[in-house]
């Protein structure tokens, strides 16, 4: 494992911050909205993970793009493969220096475009194979990896080859919203 950089300074806030487009961000304190599809993410992804890896939110990362130094990213949920990191490691578990193989993003009003493209682009240079961004308020997801972007709407199955054997119905994902 990589050693943290040298004189990196670690934010710690609560909200946790990250570190996008070369500075800290603090991520936006999420709504209801937000808390909804993040917790139904976290409880279909661990559910289906059982044997397969570690699933949890709000979880620090430290990923680093090839040539770029380390920084560190706070996905909303994230998935990573015992294959990647073994269940036996669990002290690298708690901040783990990879990419996570999988890494969602649920937007907020507030999220701004630049900053979640810039993630998306990092999460993939630093070897996750999938990055999902959840848009509560169209009710969209977009699938991203290194073929490009994929645009699901409520009438789709949220299924990727970075989670084989997982399938979501979002019409089902999204009614959540509406309880």
């Amino acid at each position: 494992m990589r050693a943290k950089p040298a004189g990196v300074v670690v934010y710690e806030t609560k909200p946790a911050t990250e570190w996008i487009l070369g500075g800290p961000v603090q991520k936006v304190s999420p709504k209801y909205a937000h808390s909804v599809l993040q917790g139904e993410m976290n409880t279909r992804l661990r559910a289906w993970a059982k044997g397969h890896g570690r699933v949890g939110v709000e979880w620090r990362f430290w990923v680093t793009p090839p040539g770029e130094e380390s920084r560190y990213l706070v996905p909303d949920v994230a998935y990573l493969s015992y294959a990647r990191l073994p269940r036996e490691a669990r002290e690298a578990a708690q901040e783990p220096q990879l990419a996570p193989d999988v890494a969602v993003e649920i937007l907020s009003p507030d999220d701004r475009q630049s900053r979640v493209a810039h993630k998306i682009e990092v999460y993939l240079l630093s070897g996750s194979a999938l990055v999902i961004v959840v848009d509560p308020q169209e009710r969209l997801v977009r699938l991203h990896d290194r073929t490009g972007t994929t645009l699901l709407g409520a009438a789709d199955r949220l299924e990727h080859a970075a989670l084989a054997g997982f399938s979501l119905r979002l019409d089902e994902y999204f009614a959540e919203l509406d309880t």
